[in-house]
């Protein structure tokens, strides 16, 4: 259990670095955004999908 703590530590960091160097995770085509008035509603539904197709074959080449 604490390897896969460290492990999505480190890969919640990444994600954090390069958010910070400029790529745009979270704004990719498909994400589903509606603004109306004074609200807006944002749902990732392409960023979801690749971000668990990532962390699914990851995860599948640690356990090997």
């Amino acid at each position: 259990m604490g390897k896969a703590l460290v492990i999505a530590g480190i890969v919640i960091a990444g994600i954090g670095l390069l958010m910070m160097a400029g790529l745009p995770i979270g704004r990719l085509p498909g994400d589903i955004v509606i603004r109306r008035g004074n609200g807006t509603f944002y749902f990732p539904l392409v960023t979801c999908l690749v971000l668990s197709i990532i962390l699914t074959l990851l995860l599948s080449l640690l356990r090997r």
